[in-house]
């Protein structure tokens, strides 16, 4: 049975009948991170792109950002429909907008995130007096350290000073910062934990993997404007299709996917990665559309530690009947919404 998205309240985002239909296009926004391969892939080999055309969606812009906070704001502005993000931005969005601004509807990434440090400091106690990085306050990865930083007993405010300082960073920046011997070692997403590691002499303390059930949590996942979903249900389920296109290609193609990648890193303005770096990002990662929702209220409590979030409820962040509606038809098991959505 196909799904069916519209609603009987405003508060749903019912559309009109005037409203509903193909867009004419559709607004990406993704990372040049290895954690978002499969927007890479669906952008650089065009399969995002013939899947939204053959929909009635002609043309598919993209913007790149450095975290999800950003792309969060850009989301609320309109100058995006869709976008890859971790849980956390994701999570502040729904909750700041009362549950109006956002959906989630597919997973990408899991795993691929460390904190990596400088020779010398072997142990949490080591920590203290440091300087770390993270990509944007706020983010998954900013979270992820606040919150194990404060379950180690260890202060970190946001408005600076406590036990560990944490200025959020450009990761091309934190590169260059710990490189010059002017930060201790940052928590970041792959490929720069990998570069830190392999190329500026770091070491891991902490890989985020070992701190959740069975190693798996949420890098990356697609989400969309909640009217845009509402209006054009047809784009997002094209867009969807293409995602999951994007990642059977990189389950298929485990040869050319770093190849792939890198040619599409390049083509955003960032420089090639060694084929070593590729290596040890990609051998950190998982690309699978289920966006694990049983992690997400862990996430929130991460958050809610961590201070750049309060509690609140998340219920109805996902839905995911076109990603199911698609699962389904391809003979795949639907994935759950862990009771905070639409299934």
């Amino acid at each position: 049975m196909a799904a069916t998205l519209a609603a009987c309240s405003p508060a749903e985002g019912a559309a009109t009948p005037a409203q509903t239909g193909p867009a004419g296009e559709l607004r990406l926004g993704y990372f040049a991170n290895v954690t978002h391969a499969p927007a890479l892939v669906g952008v650089g080999r065009g399969l995002f792109a013939a899947r939204l055309k053959a929909a009635g969606t002609p043309t598919l812009t993209t913007q790149v950002f450095n975290a999800g906070p950003a792309a969060i704001e850009a989301l609320n502005a309109g100058a995006v429909d869709a976008a890859f993000v971790g849980p956390n931005p994701a999570i502040n969005g729904f909750i700041q907008s009362s549950g109006d601004a956002l959906r989630i509807v597919a997973g990408s990434t899991s795993g691929g995130a460390q904190l990596v440090v400088r020779t010398g400091i072997t142990s949490v106690h080591d920590l203290v007096g440091t300087d770390l990085a993270t990509p944007q306050l706020g983010g998954t990865q900013d979270v992820a350290l606040r919150s194990w930083l404060h379950d180690q007993g260890l202060r970190s405010p946001l408005s600076g000073g406590g036990d560990v300082t944490i200025t959020p960073t450009d990761n091309a920046q934190t590169f260059q910062l710990f490189t010059d011997h002017r930060i201790d070692g940052a928590w970041l997403p792959e490929p720069w934990a990998s570069r830190l590691v392999l190329e500026g002499g770091a070491h891991v303390l902490v890989d985020e993997k070992d701190l959740w059930p069975g190693g798996s949590f949420v890098t990356t996942q697609l989400i969309v404007s909640r009217r845009y979903l509402a209006a054009h249900p047809d784009t997002v389920r094209a867009l969807l299709q293409g995602l999951q296109d994007s990642v059977d290609w990189l389950h298929a193609n485990p040869g050319s996917a770093a190849g792939a990648v890198n040619a599409q890193l390049v083509a955003t303005g960032g420089k090639p990665l060694s084929d070593q770096v590729l290596a040890r990002a990609f051998a950190e990662t998982a690309f699978s559309t289920d966006p694990l929702a049983a992690t997400l209220k862990t996430s929130l409590a991460h958050a809610v530690a961590a201070g750049t979030a309060h509690q609140a409820s998340i219920d109805g962040i996902y839905d995911l009947r076109l990603l199911n509606e698609l699962r389904r038809q391809s003979a795949t098991a639907p994935v759950s919404a862990a009771g905070l959505g639409k299934e």
